[in-house]
């Protein structure tokens, strides 16, 4: 694909890294010949959290006696310094590392400045000063949280989600972490496998400058799409546009992202993934959700509630209830082997 340097850290790296999110799920022993293989083929960004249970010591353990080889950007989701400080040490002592490239408030409620009671911003300073970390960035899904973080000036990096099928406002937020010469990370650059054109996907984010997608990767041939795209960078073809398109309409406007914030549900709903059935089942195989554990899981929608607490927390103000009685109505249609 193409170098790219983030925002004023002078971080280089390849447009096209790995998110180690999903190798929580799979075997200490296939992490670490993935991520090896990740690196071998061009990938030198490796994006994980001290949330992701033992992906910091999957990473720790692939990239031994290499670490200046890659950038390794890690996140706390603390809420105090004190319990920063020991995520920091943590992430470190996975990590086998003496320092972290790119250290990143979690997806914090709020945009964290100098002096606070907290002290959450000040103890990033004071590890970057200790050299323990390098940059100093900030991951959000709400809006207004992300533009308070662009407009302190404080972090040098913003993570959001940004895919082909984003809206106005989060096109909007790219453009101003980029404009204020931050460094701005693509989270969900296949909208929670929403997109399953990985081709389209790399071909859109090409033509946005400076924004570095972070892909979710967990199997072999997902990897290998991706390292094919550094050696054969993907254009935007009319085919790949008409995909994109068509992608567009079925998905822009009112759906599920899948970030979580609504959860938990006081009534065991998986949400998430319940409210947006209707999607993966058009655009997947419906046989996970037509299985005897898909059915009970969908079932649980009667249980709602309409208590208004997953609404009231979608950074997106979906009307979440209305959202899941649609794709319950949906499912049922499909179970009753009506094509959808």
């Amino acid at each position: 694909m193409s170098i790219i340097q983030l925002g004023r850290t002078g971080l280089c790296t390849e447009q096209n890294a790995f998110g180690a999110l999903p190798i929580q799920r799979i075997p200490k022993a296939d992490a670490v010949r993935l991520l090896r293989r990740a690196y071998e083929g061009g990938m030198t960004y490796f994006d994980t959290a001290r949330a992701y249970t033992d992906s910091e010591e999957k990473l720790g353990a692939a990239f031994a006696g290499m670490r200046d080889k890659v950038l390794i950007a890690t996140k706390t989701a603390a809420k105090t310094a004190d319990a920063l400080w020991a995520d920091l040490h943590t992430s470190l002592r996975t990590l086998g590392t003496d320092y972290i490239d790119l250290y990143q408030l979690h997806m914090p409620p709020f945009c964290p400045l100098p002096g606070e009671e907290n002290g959450l911003y000040d103890a990033l300073v004071e590890a970057k000063k200790q050299g323990k970390i390098r940059h100093i960035g900030i991951t959000a899904h709400r809006l207004d949280a992300a533009h308070k973080a662009i407009e302190s000036g404080l972090y040098e990096t913003m993570m959001f989600p940004f895919s082909y099928i984003s809206g106005p406002q989060e096109l909007g937020v790219a453009r101003a972490a980029l404009d204020a010469g931050m460094g701005f990370i693509a989270m969900k650059a296949l909208s929670g496998g929403l997109i399953n054109n990985s081709a389209a996907a790399c071909a859109w984010m090409l033509q946005q400058k400076n924004v570095l997608p972070i892909w979710g990767i967990q199997r072999d041939w997902e990897l290998e799409e991706f390292l094919s795209y550094i050696q054969t960078p993907p254009t935007l073809t009319p085919e790949l546009e008409a995909v994109i398109e068509a992608d567009r309409r079925e998905l822009q406007g009112e759906f599920c992202r899948g970030c979580g914030y609504c959860m938990p549900c006081p009534q065991g709903i998986e949400i998430p993934t319940c409210a947006r059935a209707s999607v993966m089942m058009r655009r997947a195989p419906a046989e996970n959700f037509l299985s005897e554990k898909g059915q009970a899981m969908m079932k649980k929608i009667e249980d709602c509630i309409h208590c208004g607490q997953c609404a009231a927390r979608c950074p997106y103000e979906l009307d979440t209830p209305a959202l899941l009685q649609r794709n319950y109505a949906d499912f049922k249609e499909v179970l009753a082997g009506k094509p959808l």
